[in-house]
Protein backbone atom coordinates (compact mmCIF):
# COMPACT_ATOMS: atom_id res chain seq x y z
CA UNK A 1 0.00 0.00 0.00
CA UNK A 2 1.84 3.36 -1.15
CA UNK A 3 1.90 6.44 1.47
CA UNK A 4 -0.69 7.79 -1.19
CA UNK A 5 -3.28 5.40 -0.28
CA UNK A 6 -2.50 5.49 3.49
CA UNK A 7 -3.22 8.71 3.30
CA UNK A 8 -6.40 8.60 1.55
CA UNK A 9 -8.06 5.85 4.06
CA UNK A 10 -7.13 7.71 6.85
CA UNK A 11 -8.95 10.87 5.43
CA UNK A 12 -11.42 8.71 4.62
CA UNK A 13 -11.88 6.57 8.46
CA UNK A 14 -12.20 10.48 9.82
CA UNK A 15 -14.88 11.55 7.31
CA UNK A 16 -16.94 8.68 7.73
CA UNK A 17 -17.10 9.60 11.73
CA UNK A 18 -16.63 13.58 11.09
CA UNK A 19 -18.07 14.50 7.88
CA UNK A 20 -15.34 17.22 7.85
CA UNK A 21 -14.32 16.39 4.06
CA UNK A 22 -16.80 18.96 3.12
CA UNK A 23 -16.18 21.76 5.67
CA UNK A 24 -12.49 21.20 4.67
CA UNK A 25 -12.72 21.35 0.79
CA UNK A 26 -14.28 24.35 1.19
CA UNK A 27 -12.12 26.26 3.64
CA UNK A 28 -8.69 24.64 2.21
CA UNK A 29 -9.68 26.18 -1.03
CA UNK A 30 -10.16 29.67 0.64
CA UNK A 31 -8.33 32.92 -1.27
CA UNK A 32 -6.15 34.97 0.93
CA UNK A 33 -4.44 38.11 -0.65
CA UNK A 34 -0.82 38.46 -0.97
CA UNK A 35 1.17 41.03 0.45
CA UNK A 36 4.44 41.52 2.68
CA UNK A 37 2.89 44.01 5.24
CA UNK A 38 0.32 40.72 6.08
CA UNK A 39 2.99 39.13 7.60
CA UNK A 40 3.36 41.35 10.34
CA UNK A 41 0.80 39.24 12.35
CA UNK A 42 2.06 36.30 11.54
CA UNK A 43 5.49 37.04 12.68
CA UNK A 44 3.17 37.95 15.58
CA UNK A 45 1.67 34.58 15.76
CA UNK A 46 4.80 32.41 15.54
CA UNK A 47 6.63 34.98 18.05
CA UNK A 48 4.12 33.94 20.75
CA UNK A 49 4.24 30.37 19.75
CA UNK A 50 7.99 30.76 20.70
CA UNK A 51 7.58 32.28 23.98
CA UNK A 52 4.85 29.34 24.52
CA UNK A 53 7.52 26.94 23.96
CA UNK A 54 10.51 28.34 25.42
CA UNK A 55 8.60 29.77 28.56
CA UNK A 56 7.73 25.68 29.41
CA UNK A 57 10.71 24.84 29.39
CA UNK A 58 12.07 27.71 31.62
CA UNK A 59 8.78 26.82 34.33
CA UNK A 60 10.29 23.10 34.84
CA UNK A 61 13.10 24.99 36.47
CA UNK A 62 12.02 28.10 37.85
CA UNK A 63 11.37 28.59 41.49
CA UNK A 64 8.74 31.63 41.94
CA UNK A 65 9.25 32.18 46.02
CA UNK A 66 10.86 34.81 47.69
CA UNK A 67 12.20 33.19 50.56
CA UNK A 68 15.74 33.41 51.53
CA UNK A 69 18.59 31.46 50.27
CA UNK A 70 22.14 31.37 50.50
CA UNK A 71 23.61 31.21 46.80
CA UNK A 72 25.78 27.81 46.24
CA UNK A 73 25.67 28.08 42.44
CA UNK A 74 28.54 28.14 39.90
CA UNK A 75 28.80 31.82 39.24
CA UNK A 76 31.71 32.68 42.12
CA UNK A 77 30.90 36.44 42.53
CA UNK A 78 27.77 36.09 44.42
CA UNK A 79 28.60 33.15 45.98
CA UNK A 80 27.64 32.66 49.23
CA UNK A 81 25.18 35.67 48.61
CA UNK A 82 21.41 36.28 50.71
CA UNK A 83 19.25 36.23 47.53
CA UNK A 84 15.45 35.10 46.74
CA UNK A 85 14.48 31.10 45.31
CA UNK A 86 13.80 33.17 42.34
CA UNK A 87 16.90 35.07 41.53
CA UNK A 88 18.72 32.20 42.91
CA UNK A 89 16.78 29.79 40.32
CA UNK A 90 16.99 31.89 37.22
CA UNK A 91 21.10 31.97 38.23
CA UNK A 92 20.80 28.49 38.30
CA UNK A 93 18.93 28.18 35.07
CA UNK A 94 21.38 30.67 33.21
CA UNK A 95 24.87 28.67 34.29
CA UNK A 96 23.77 24.90 34.95
CA UNK A 97 20.65 24.18 33.43
CA UNK A 98 22.07 22.78 29.62
CA UNK A 99 20.64 25.29 27.16
CA UNK A 100 19.15 27.24 29.72
CA UNK A 101 20.55 30.81 29.15
CA UNK A 102 19.97 30.37 25.50
CA UNK A 103 16.51 29.35 26.32
CA UNK A 104 16.00 32.39 28.48
CA UNK A 105 17.35 34.52 25.55
CA UNK A 106 15.29 32.92 23.05
CA UNK A 107 12.14 33.76 25.60
CA UNK A 108 13.60 37.38 25.89
CA UNK A 109 14.05 38.09 22.15
CA UNK A 110 10.88 36.28 21.26
CA UNK A 111 8.80 38.58 23.87
CA UNK A 112 10.50 41.61 22.15
CA UNK A 113 9.65 41.21 18.44
CA UNK A 114 6.58 39.98 19.53
CA UNK A 115 5.72 43.23 20.83
CA UNK A 116 7.10 44.97 17.94
CA UNK A 117 5.51 42.92 15.43
CA UNK A 118 2.17 43.87 17.30
CA UNK A 119 2.87 47.62 17.32
CA UNK A 120 3.89 47.06 13.65
CA UNK A 121 0.65 45.40 12.71
CA UNK A 122 -1.51 47.71 14.36
CA UNK A 123 0.68 50.80 12.57
CA UNK A 124 -0.33 49.33 9.43
CA UNK A 125 -3.91 48.69 10.09
CA UNK A 126 -4.45 51.83 11.13
CA UNK A 127 -2.28 53.63 8.85
CA UNK A 128 -4.32 51.78 5.64
CA UNK A 129 -7.47 51.97 7.51
CA UNK A 130 -8.39 48.26 8.05
CA UNK A 131 -10.01 48.81 11.06
CA UNK A 132 -13.01 50.16 9.15
CA UNK A 133 -16.29 48.18 9.37
CA UNK A 134 -16.76 45.49 9.90
CA UNK A 135 -13.19 44.78 11.77
CA UNK A 136 -13.75 47.56 14.42
CA UNK A 137 -14.31 44.30 16.82
CA UNK A 138 -10.46 43.02 15.20
CA UNK A 139 -9.33 46.44 16.02
CA UNK A 140 -10.62 46.42 19.52
CA UNK A 141 -8.80 42.78 19.95
CA UNK A 142 -5.75 44.28 18.35
CA UNK A 143 -5.07 46.85 21.33
CA UNK A 144 -6.42 44.46 23.77
CA UNK A 145 -3.69 42.06 22.74
CA UNK A 146 -1.15 44.86 22.61
CA UNK A 147 -2.01 45.76 26.41
CA UNK A 148 -1.90 42.64 27.64
CA UNK A 149 1.54 42.18 26.45
CA UNK A 150 3.02 45.28 28.00
CA UNK A 151 1.46 43.52 31.62
CA UNK A 152 2.86 40.32 30.30
CA UNK A 153 6.09 41.70 29.72
CA UNK A 154 6.67 43.87 32.80
CA UNK A 155 5.48 40.98 34.72
CA UNK A 156 8.23 38.42 33.05
CA UNK A 157 11.16 40.32 33.27
CA UNK A 158 9.94 40.89 37.08
CA UNK A 159 9.89 37.35 38.06
CA UNK A 160 14.33 36.82 38.05
CA UNK A 161 13.87 39.76 41.17
CA UNK A 162 16.99 41.17 40.32
CA UNK A 163 18.15 44.69 40.83
CA UNK A 164 17.18 45.86 37.67
CA UNK A 165 13.52 44.14 37.80
CA UNK A 166 12.89 44.98 41.52
CA UNK A 167 13.29 48.77 40.53
CA UNK A 168 10.84 48.64 38.23
CA UNK A 169 8.16 46.83 40.54
CA UNK A 170 8.89 49.45 42.89
CA UNK A 171 7.69 52.21 40.20
CA UNK A 172 4.21 49.45 39.84
CA UNK A 173 3.95 49.99 43.42
CA UNK A 174 4.23 53.55 43.38
CA UNK A 175 1.87 53.94 40.78
CA UNK A 176 -0.53 51.46 42.01
CA UNK A 177 -0.74 53.58 45.69
CA UNK A 178 -1.55 56.75 43.41
CA UNK A 179 -4.90 55.92 43.07
CA UNK A 180 -6.94 57.79 45.21
CA UNK A 181 -8.58 56.35 48.54
CA UNK A 182 -8.09 52.17 47.41
CA UNK A 183 -4.16 52.35 46.32
CA UNK A 184 -2.87 51.19 49.46
CA UNK A 185 -5.28 48.79 50.16
CA UNK A 186 -4.40 47.45 46.31
CA UNK A 187 -1.04 47.60 47.20
CA UNK A 188 -0.99 45.80 50.49
CA UNK A 189 -3.24 43.38 47.92
CA UNK A 190 -0.85 42.67 45.65
CA UNK A 191 2.49 42.29 47.75
CA UNK A 192 1.24 40.52 50.87
CA UNK A 193 1.54 43.53 53.07
CA UNK A 194 4.31 46.32 52.94
CA UNK A 195 6.49 46.52 49.74
CA UNK A 196 8.42 44.04 49.16
CA UNK A 197 6.69 41.33 50.91
CA UNK A 198 6.82 37.54 49.74
CA UNK A 199 4.02 37.39 47.84
CA UNK A 200 4.63 39.32 44.50
CA UNK A 201 6.90 37.00 42.52
CA UNK A 202 4.66 33.66 43.48
CA UNK A 203 1.27 35.99 42.08
CA UNK A 204 2.35 37.41 39.49
CA UNK A 205 4.24 33.95 38.33
CA UNK A 206 0.79 32.47 38.25
CA UNK A 207 -0.70 35.22 36.03
CA UNK A 208 2.39 35.21 34.13
CA UNK A 209 2.43 31.65 32.96
CA UNK A 210 -1.51 30.89 33.43
CA UNK A 211 -4.08 33.71 33.39
CA UNK A 212 -2.43 36.48 30.79
CA UNK A 213 -1.12 33.30 28.40
CA UNK A 214 -4.54 32.04 28.25
CA UNK A 215 -6.22 35.32 27.61
CA UNK A 216 -4.07 35.71 24.92
CA UNK A 217 -4.76 32.55 23.18
CA UNK A 218 -8.65 33.00 23.82
CA UNK A 219 -7.93 36.56 22.08
CA UNK A 220 -5.99 35.20 19.05
CA UNK A 221 -8.16 32.34 18.34
CA UNK A 222 -11.00 35.04 17.97
CA UNK A 223 -8.76 37.42 16.03
CA UNK A 224 -8.21 34.50 13.53
CA UNK A 225 -11.98 33.30 13.33
CA UNK A 226 -12.39 36.75 12.88
CA UNK A 227 -9.81 37.27 9.71
CA UNK A 228 -11.63 34.09 8.44
CA UNK A 229 -15.18 34.77 8.56
CA UNK A 230 -14.99 38.53 7.41
CA UNK A 231 -12.44 37.73 4.43
CA UNK A 232 -9.23 39.53 4.66
CA UNK A 233 -8.84 43.14 3.59
CA UNK A 234 -6.44 43.65 0.18
CA UNK A 235 -4.96 47.00 -1.26
CA UNK A 236 -6.49 48.60 -3.98
CA UNK A 237 -5.76 47.57 -7.86
CA UNK A 238 -7.35 46.07 -11.30
CA UNK A 239 -9.48 43.59 -10.69
CA UNK A 240 -9.65 44.29 -6.82
CA UNK A 241 -13.38 45.23 -5.54
CA UNK A 242 -14.89 45.72 -2.37
CA UNK A 243 -16.68 42.32 -2.84
CA UNK A 244 -14.22 39.75 -4.22
CA UNK A 245 -10.66 38.67 -2.85
CA UNK A 246 -7.48 38.08 -5.27
CA UNK A 247 -4.90 36.20 -4.51
CA UNK A 248 -3.83 32.26 -3.95
CA UNK A 249 -5.33 29.13 -1.99
CA UNK A 250 -4.55 28.62 1.29
CA UNK A 251 -3.46 24.93 0.32
CA UNK A 252 -1.34 24.45 -0.29
CA UNK A 253 0.09 28.02 -1.16
CA UNK A 254 -0.27 29.71 2.02
CA UNK A 255 0.23 26.48 4.20
CA UNK A 256 3.75 25.76 2.86
CA UNK A 257 4.69 29.78 2.78
CA UNK A 258 3.46 29.79 6.74
CA UNK A 259 5.77 26.86 7.49
CA UNK A 260 8.77 28.22 5.98
CA UNK A 261 8.36 31.40 6.79
CA UNK A 262 8.16 30.24 10.95
CA UNK A 263 11.10 28.85 10.63
CA UNK A 264 12.73 31.67 9.67
CA UNK A 265 11.31 33.81 12.80
CA UNK A 266 12.60 31.04 14.47
CA UNK A 267 16.03 30.92 13.21
CA UNK A 268 16.09 34.90 13.24
CA UNK A 269 15.38 34.89 17.31
CA UNK A 270 17.59 31.58 17.90
CA UNK A 271 20.12 33.84 15.97
CA UNK A 272 19.92 37.23 18.14
CA UNK A 273 19.35 34.70 21.22
CA UNK A 274 22.99 32.69 20.83
CA UNK A 275 24.81 36.37 19.39
CA UNK A 276 23.54 39.12 21.33
CA UNK A 277 23.12 38.89 25.47
CA UNK A 278 20.11 40.32 26.92
CA UNK A 279 19.05 40.56 30.79
CA UNK A 280 22.29 39.75 32.19
CA UNK A 281 20.90 39.58 35.57
CA UNK A 282 23.82 38.19 37.38
CA UNK A 283 25.76 41.66 36.71
CA UNK A 284 22.62 43.33 38.82
CA UNK A 285 22.52 41.19 41.61
CA UNK A 286 19.19 40.36 43.49
CA UNK A 287 17.17 42.78 44.46
CA UNK A 288 17.37 45.11 47.84
CA UNK A 289 14.96 47.97 48.65
CA UNK A 290 17.46 50.15 49.41
CA UNK A 291 19.58 50.05 46.06
CA UNK A 292 19.11 51.06 42.97
CA UNK A 293 20.88 50.52 39.56
CA UNK A 294 22.20 52.75 37.21
CA UNK A 295 21.14 52.87 33.93
CA UNK A 296 18.00 50.91 34.80
CA UNK A 297 15.87 50.68 31.36
CA UNK A 298 13.12 49.01 30.97
CA UNK A 299 12.03 46.76 27.10
CA UNK A 300 11.32 49.09 25.20
CA UNK A 301 7.60 48.84 25.35
CA UNK A 302 7.56 49.87 28.70
CA UNK A 303 10.07 52.47 27.78
CA UNK A 304 7.53 55.28 27.03
CA UNK A 305 5.85 54.80 30.22
CA UNK A 306 8.92 55.05 32.14
CA UNK A 307 9.97 58.27 30.62
CA UNK A 308 6.68 60.05 31.17
CA UNK A 309 7.12 59.33 34.95
CA UNK A 310 10.39 60.40 34.95
CA UNK A 311 9.18 63.80 33.32
CA UNK A 312 6.53 64.49 35.06
CA UNK A 313 6.86 67.39 37.30
CA UNK A 314 6.55 66.63 41.28
CA UNK A 315 3.25 67.80 42.54
CA UNK A 316 0.96 66.69 45.16
CA UNK A 317 -2.42 67.64 46.56
CA UNK A 318 -3.48 66.87 50.22
CA UNK A 319 -6.96 66.51 50.81
CA UNK A 320 -9.93 64.83 53.25
CA UNK A 321 -6.42 63.15 54.72
CA UNK A 322 -5.32 62.04 51.31
CA UNK A 323 -2.13 62.81 49.33
CA UNK A 324 -2.97 62.49 45.61
CA UNK A 325 0.42 62.18 43.79
CA UNK A 326 -0.53 63.79 40.23
CA UNK A 327 3.61 63.07 39.35
CA UNK A 328 2.38 59.23 39.37
CA UNK A 329 -0.91 59.64 38.51
CA UNK A 330 -1.20 61.64 35.22
CA UNK A 331 1.94 59.78 33.47
CA UNK A 332 1.25 56.94 35.11
CA UNK A 333 -2.35 56.12 34.68
CA UNK A 334 -4.24 59.13 33.22
CA UNK A 335 -2.44 59.71 30.06
CA UNK A 336 -2.17 56.15 29.33
CA UNK A 337 -5.74 55.41 30.10
CA UNK A 338 -6.56 57.89 27.82
CA UNK A 339 -3.96 56.58 25.04
CA UNK A 340 -5.31 53.28 24.94
CA UNK A 341 -9.36 53.90 25.38
CA UNK A 342 -8.65 56.58 22.12
CA UNK A 343 -6.71 53.95 20.36
CA UNK A 344 -9.74 51.27 21.05
CA UNK A 345 -12.89 54.20 19.90
CA UNK A 346 -10.96 55.13 17.09
CA UNK A 347 -13.35 53.54 13.95
CA UNK A 348 -16.33 54.46 15.68
CA UNK A 349 -14.89 58.67 16.40
CA UNK A 350 -13.68 58.48 12.85
CA UNK A 351 -17.13 56.55 11.58
CA UNK A 352 -18.74 59.38 13.17
CA UNK A 353 -16.78 62.47 12.04
CA UNK A 354 -17.29 61.41 8.09
CA UNK A 355 -20.98 59.60 8.70
CA UNK A 356 -19.05 56.54 6.65
CA UNK A 357 -21.20 53.74 7.46
CA UNK A 358 -20.39 50.99 4.86
CA UNK A 359 -18.05 47.93 4.72
CA UNK A 360 -14.72 48.88 3.77
CA UNK A 361 -12.85 45.71 2.12
CA UNK A 362 -10.10 47.54 0.09
CA UNK A 363 -7.30 49.66 1.83
CA UNK A 364 -6.22 53.05 1.73
CA UNK A 365 -3.14 54.64 0.55
CA UNK A 366 -2.00 56.53 3.35
CA UNK A 367 -1.46 59.70 1.16
CA UNK A 368 -5.05 59.89 0.66
CA UNK A 369 -6.03 60.04 3.96
CA UNK A 370 -4.27 62.69 5.27
CA UNK A 371 -5.69 63.31 8.68
CA UNK A 372 -5.66 60.22 9.68
CA UNK A 373 -2.08 59.31 8.70
CA UNK A 374 -1.34 62.60 10.56
CA UNK A 375 -3.14 61.68 13.51
CA UNK A 376 -1.22 58.26 13.56
CA UNK A 377 2.48 60.00 13.16
CA UNK A 378 1.55 62.64 15.89
CA UNK A 379 0.70 59.91 18.32
CA UNK A 380 4.01 57.67 17.47
CA UNK A 381 6.20 61.20 18.27
CA UNK A 382 5.01 61.62 20.89
CA UNK A 383 5.46 58.26 22.09
CA UNK A 384 9.55 58.50 20.76
CA UNK A 385 9.84 61.39 22.53
CA UNK A 386 8.41 59.65 26.14
CA UNK A 387 10.68 57.31 24.76
CA UNK A 388 13.37 58.81 24.62
CA UNK A 389 13.52 60.18 28.21
CA UNK A 390 12.85 57.03 29.19
CA UNK A 391 16.68 56.48 28.17
CA UNK A 392 17.48 59.60 29.63
CA UNK A 393 20.37 58.24 31.70
CA UNK A 394 22.02 56.17 28.94
CA UNK A 395 21.36 58.97 26.28
CA UNK A 396 23.12 61.43 28.49
CA UNK A 397 26.22 59.22 29.22
CA UNK A 398 26.71 57.80 25.45
CA UNK A 399 26.15 62.04 24.21
CA UNK A 400 27.97 63.83 27.25
CA UNK A 401 24.41 65.01 28.19
CA UNK A 402 22.29 65.97 31.19
CA UNK A 403 19.49 64.51 33.03
CA UNK A 404 18.54 68.23 32.95
CA UNK A 405 19.05 68.83 29.05
CA UNK A 406 17.09 65.64 28.41
CA UNK A 407 14.83 66.32 30.80
CA UNK A 408 13.66 69.64 29.81
CA UNK A 409 14.16 69.30 25.85
CA UNK A 410 11.16 66.07 26.49
CA UNK A 411 9.18 67.98 28.35
CA UNK A 412 8.76 70.97 25.88
CA UNK A 413 9.02 68.51 22.92
CA UNK A 414 5.78 65.91 24.53
CA UNK A 415 3.60 68.88 23.53
CA UNK A 416 6.03 71.09 20.87
CA UNK A 417 6.18 68.31 18.67
CA UNK A 418 3.64 65.94 18.34
CA UNK A 419 1.44 69.25 16.75
CA UNK A 420 4.02 69.80 14.50
CA UNK A 421 4.66 66.61 13.30
CA UNK A 422 1.00 66.51 12.83
CA UNK A 423 0.91 69.58 10.69
CA UNK A 424 3.66 68.54 8.27
CA UNK A 425 2.99 64.84 7.94
CA UNK A 426 -0.89 66.38 6.65
CA UNK A 427 1.54 69.15 3.93
CA UNK A 428 3.43 65.63 2.94
CA UNK A 429 0.47 63.41 2.20
CA UNK A 430 -1.03 66.92 0.60
CA UNK A 431 1.87 67.17 -1.38
CA UNK A 432 2.08 63.19 -2.40
CA UNK A 433 -1.22 63.54 -3.65
CA UNK A 434 -0.74 66.66 -6.18
CA UNK A 435 2.42 64.29 -7.11
CA UNK A 436 0.14 61.90 -8.22
CA UNK A 437 -1.93 64.17 -10.25
CA UNK A 438 0.35 65.24 -11.75
CA UNK A 439 1.55 62.08 -12.96
CA UNK A 440 -1.37 61.02 -14.09
CA UNK A 441 -1.94 64.19 -16.10
CA UNK A 442 1.43 64.48 -17.47
CA UNK A 443 2.90 61.14 -16.63
CA UNK A 444 6.74 60.01 -15.75
CA UNK A 445 9.72 62.26 -16.27
CA UNK A 446 12.29 60.84 -18.57
CA UNK A 447 15.07 63.51 -18.53
CA UNK A 448 14.83 64.21 -21.84
CA UNK A 449 14.82 67.19 -23.44
CA UNK A 450 12.85 68.56 -26.22
CA UNK A 451 13.82 72.20 -28.37
CA UNK A 452 10.38 73.01 -29.97
CA UNK A 453 10.42 74.59 -33.64
CA UNK A 454 10.15 78.19 -31.90
CA UNK A 455 13.41 77.29 -29.28
CA UNK A 456 11.34 76.98 -26.36
CA UNK A 457 12.89 73.41 -24.43
CA UNK A 458 10.43 71.02 -23.14
CA UNK A 459 10.94 68.18 -20.90
CA UNK A 460 9.68 64.89 -22.46
CA UNK A 461 7.07 62.90 -20.35
CA UNK A 462 6.53 59.21 -20.62
CA UNK A 463 2.58 57.67 -19.73
CA UNK A 464 2.04 56.17 -17.39
CA UNK A 465 0.96 52.56 -17.36
CA UNK A 466 -3.00 51.84 -17.09
CA UNK A 467 -2.49 49.72 -13.86
CA UNK A 468 -0.82 52.68 -12.52
CA UNK A 469 -3.20 55.38 -13.21
CA UNK A 470 -5.95 53.31 -12.03
CA UNK A 471 -4.28 52.98 -8.51
CA UNK A 472 -3.87 56.59 -8.41
CA UNK A 473 -7.12 57.09 -9.37
CA UNK A 474 -9.37 54.71 -8.07
CA UNK A 475 -9.41 55.99 -4.85
CA UNK A 476 -12.64 57.71 -2.84
CA UNK A 477 -12.76 61.32 -2.02
CA UNK A 478 -15.70 62.02 0.73
CA UNK A 479 -16.93 65.51 1.10
CA UNK A 480 -17.18 67.13 4.35
CA UNK A 481 -20.85 65.94 6.30
CA UNK A 482 -23.49 68.87 5.79
CA UNK A 483 -25.03 69.34 9.24
CA UNK A 484 -26.98 72.27 9.41
CA UNK A 485 -27.91 74.25 12.69
CA UNK A 486 -31.54 74.82 11.74
CA UNK A 487 -33.87 72.12 10.07
CA UNK A 488 -36.43 72.94 7.25
CA UNK A 489 -38.67 74.51 9.28
CA UNK A 490 -35.91 76.85 10.39
CA UNK A 491 -35.86 75.16 13.95
CA UNK A 492 -32.91 74.34 15.77
CA UNK A 493 -31.47 71.03 15.69
CA UNK A 494 -30.94 69.31 18.72
CA UNK A 495 -27.51 68.69 20.15
CA UNK A 496 -26.10 71.90 17.42
CA UNK A 497 -22.78 72.09 19.49
CA UNK A 498 -21.96 68.82 19.04
CA UNK A 499 -22.73 69.10 15.07
CA UNK A 500 -20.67 71.78 14.97
CA UNK A 501 -17.79 70.20 16.15
CA UNK A 502 -18.39 67.11 13.88
CA UNK A 503 -18.93 69.58 11.37
CA UNK A 504 -15.60 71.11 11.79
CA UNK A 505 -13.87 67.95 12.33
CA UNK A 506 -15.50 66.56 9.13
CA UNK A 507 -14.29 69.60 7.13
CA UNK A 508 -10.62 68.89 8.53
CA UNK A 509 -10.59 65.31 7.38
CA UNK A 510 -12.14 65.46 3.94
CA UNK A 511 -9.26 68.14 3.16
CA UNK A 512 -7.43 66.70 -0.43
CA UNK A 513 -6.30 67.54 -3.63
CA UNK A 514 -8.42 66.53 -6.12
CA UNK A 515 -8.06 63.70 -7.91
CA UNK A 516 -7.91 63.37 -11.84
CA UNK A 517 -11.49 62.98 -13.57
CA UNK A 518 -12.16 61.94 -17.07
CA UNK A 519 -12.85 65.76 -18.00
CA UNK A 520 -9.28 66.63 -16.80
CA UNK A 521 -7.98 63.67 -18.57
CA UNK A 522 -10.18 65.29 -21.80
CA UNK A 523 -8.83 68.85 -21.78
CA UNK A 524 -5.06 67.39 -21.11
CA UNK A 525 -5.75 65.72 -24.34
CA UNK A 526 -6.96 68.70 -26.43
CA UNK A 527 -3.51 70.74 -25.11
Amino acid sequence: MTAEARLGSVANYVDERTGAAAWMKKNLQKVFPDHWSFLLGEVALYSFIILLLSGTFLTFWFDPSQREVIYEGGYEPLEGLKMSAAYASTLHISFEVRGGLLMRQVHHWAALIFMAAIVAHLLRVFFTGAFRKPREGNWIIGVGLLTLGIVEGFLGYSLPDDLLSGTGIRIAEAIIQALPVVGSYLSYFAFGGAFPGESFIPRIYTVHVLLLPGAFLALITAHLMLVWYQKHTQYPGPGRTEKNVVGYPLMPVYMAKAGGFFFIVFGVIAFLSAVASINPIWLYGPYTPGQISAGSQPDWYMGWLDGLVRMAPPLETHAFGHTISWNILIPGLIVPGILFTGMALYPFIESWITGDKREHHLLDRPRNAPNRTALGAMSLTFMLVALINGGNDIIATHFSLTINQIMWFTRFGIFILPPIAFVVTKRLCLSLQRADRDLVLHGRETGRLLRLPHGEFVEVHEPISPEKAYLLTSHEQAGPLELPAVDARGVKRAGAIRNKIRSRMSVANAEAVAKVSADDLKEIEHH
